[in-house]
């Protein structure tokens, strides 16, 4: 539009509903130093209410026409998300539109929610040992770059947060040529255009603060830390600096996605089959390679160790699996089941609405355009095995972050899960 606001429009008829999530280009990657977590905060404030719509009142409107709405912020983006009947994506849209540029909160209501977030820190990442193990694997890995950064920020930027902290991040970020609107399902494209026309068109673009690029200082040697927590179990991850997918024809990030598939991409990736199953050395083994981002990317390997085996032992056999690959190769038969696997992924992944939304959001808010899916998914199919015995050659020790947590005695509410940081009002 001409305010630079962007709407994309996937439909989808199998049923009269639709999914709208309205993505701001503003994450943890976006803040500095002393300041973190506002993305995360803000999105908490976003809920408070505008002159027109009060505290409370858009999560009752939504539920009184039958709908579900939320939000998540991650590193990249800050994402407001409905699932309604088709027939109401309007009032979606209009209170979208009204909070866009006309939040309004007390001092009051801030310093309640700060709690509330300080607590889901406290939750999340203080009391979990899969947090601390994160927080401590990004912070470690990185020196300059802001991916460093928790998403729901440092808990001392926290107790120093001011209203007027949240109220300026709002001013600066939160406008139509900083946003893109997904929607996907039962709708006329030219309708839901019009309608976007009709209650954002109006709001003006402002001039977003120039985002530097922070690159990372080459990295001149492993780096090893070491961390206790309440735990059940013990932890070793493994994280290398890795290329981040920044243009499309890049060949180098195709390779290690392939990678993270053949070595953990279903039960018969190389390491549950190895490490889990037959050598009985792990009791999880994952691997995950985030390259689609606005910060540094990193090729993370995460496992979970049996309770008679040592963090020297599993890192072994975590080495032993990479530097296999990196000597020997894999096969064209390995690399086509993973393809498969990949495929069926993408057949499921269209009978949700919400992913198909996900996908289309996530690509036009790191730099990329819906248009791209097809091209990547091509790319990833013709990925040969030298690629991926490549990609795990490039897996050197000057590269290498190992963080091991070291288990503690447990309260019953002690929980051990491995997930990704994104955090959901």
């Amino acid at each position: 539009m001409a305010n630079g606001f962007k709407i994309v429009v996937e439909r989808d008829t199998r049923s009269p509903v639709v999914v709208s999530q309205l993505w701001y280009r503003i994450g943890s990657v976006d803040e500095v130093n002393g300041h973190t977590g506002l993305s995360h905060l803000l999105e908490h404030m976003m809920f408070k209410g505008t002159p027109t719509v009060p505290d409370g009142e858009y999560s009752r409107r939504i539920a009184q026409a039958g709908g579900k709405e939320n939000a998540f912020t991650s590193r990249d983006y800050t994402v407001y998300f409905q699932q309604l009947a088709a027939k109401h994506l309007p009032l979606a849209m209009k209170l979208e539109a009204d909070r866009m540029r006309n939040l309004s909160f007390s001092d009051d209501a801030f310093r309640r929610e700060l709690e509330v977030v300080k607590e889901e820190r406290r939750w999340r990442t203080d009391d979990k040992p899969t947090g601390v193990l994160f927080e401590a694997l990004y912070a470690n890995a990185f020196m300059a770059n802001p991916v460093r950064y928790p998403v729901i920020g440092w808990m001392d930027d926290l107790d120093h947060t001011k209203p007027d902290d949240a109220r300026q991040w709002y001013r600066q970020w939160y406008a139509p040529n900083n946003a893109t609107l997904v929607v996907v399902g039962d709708v006329e494209p030219q309708a839901v255009f019009a309608e976007a026309q009709k209650q954002f068109g109006g709001l003006p673009a402002v001039a977003l603060p120039e985002r530097r690029p922070q690159q990372e200082p080459e990295q001149k040697g492993i780096r090893r830390v070491s961390v206790k927590a309440p735990s059940r179990l013990g932890f070793v991850a493994m994280a290398w600096q890795a290329p981040r997918l920044s243009r499309i024809d890049l060949a180098d990030p195709y390779g290690y996605f392939m990678l993270a598939e053949v070595l953990s991409g279903d039960s018969a990736g190389r390491l549950p089959r190895t490490l889990v199953r037959e050598q009985s050395i792990a009791q999880s083994a994952s691997a995950n390679y985030d390259a689609l981002g606005r910060g540094g990317a990193l090729f993370t390997i995460i496992a979970s160790r049996a309770a008679d085996k040592t963090d020297t032992a599993l890192e072994a056999a975590i080495r032993a699996q990479v530097a296999r690959i990196a000597k020997d190769g894999i096969g064209e038969q390995e690399l086509e089941r993973v393809r498969l696997q990949m495929d069926a992924e993408r057949i499921y992944q269209r009978d949700s609405m919400f992913a198909q939304a996900m996908e289309i959001g996530t690509l036009e808010s790191v730099g990329f355009s819906w248009r791209d899916q097809d091209t990547m998914r091509q790319r990833l199919r013709a990925v040969t095995p030298a690629e991926v015995q490549k990609a795990a050659a490039a897996l050197i020790d000057d590269r290498l972050t190992v963080v091991t947590l070291t288990p503690q005695p447990v309260s019953r509410d002690t929980q051990n899960d491995i997930k990704g940081e994104s955090f959901v009002r």
